[in-house]
């Protein structure tokens, strides 16, 4: 994989960043759960150059939110052509294709993820997912996934051992 030539990484949300499951409260109100420790992987990509962005289908208040506190500027939620927007992202941050990963885990990321210079996904995402995906990661969506991918990339980079070290000193 490609993966030390990753400047950008783009997230699919519902079954990526979180483990798919979409709650309502009685008011009407979206309630997602995120992992910490995919947040702390997505800042540890951002504090070391490496751009992160969300394409989503859906729109909500509570990733809004979650975008802020972890700094994440570039969302593109509402989209339902997400090839169209993958190409769009290319052309307003200047990196090319082959320099950006995506993850998704369902049919409606496959024009996105083939665009991709590095394209994961999640287990329990379709077949058709995964016959497209790079890699499919060990841990699911909302549960390690998005660390697990950040990790990858931190490591292909050479800056892991540096992170881990800075923690230690």
């Amino acid at each position: 994989m490609k993966l030390n030539r990753i400047k950008l990484l783009l997230l699919d949300v519902d079954g990526v960043l979180t483990d798919g499951q979409i709650i309502y409260t009685d008011s009407g109100e979206q309630i997602k759960s995120f992992s910490s420790k995919d947040g702390m992987g997505l800042r540890l990509l951002m504090d070391n150059g490496i751009r992160v962005g969300i394409v989503t289908g859906r729109k909500s208040d509570a990733l809004a939110h979650r975008c802020r506190n972890l700094g994440i500027d570039l969302v593109f939620d509402g989209i339902s052509d997400k090839g169209a927007a993958f190409i769009k992202i290319a052309e307003q941050t200047g990196i090319l294709a082959k320099d950006i990963a995506f993850a998704g885990d369902d049919l409606i990321d496959l024009p996105a993820m083939i665009r991709a210079g590095v394209s994961f996904t999640v287990p329990d995402a379709p077949e058709e997912v995964k016959l497209k995906a790079d890699m499919v990661t060990s841990a699911r969506g909302g549960h390690g996934a998005v660390r697990e991918i950040c990790e990858l990339i931190l490591k292909s980079k050479g800056v892991w051992e540096q992170l881990i070290n800075k923690y230690l000193s």
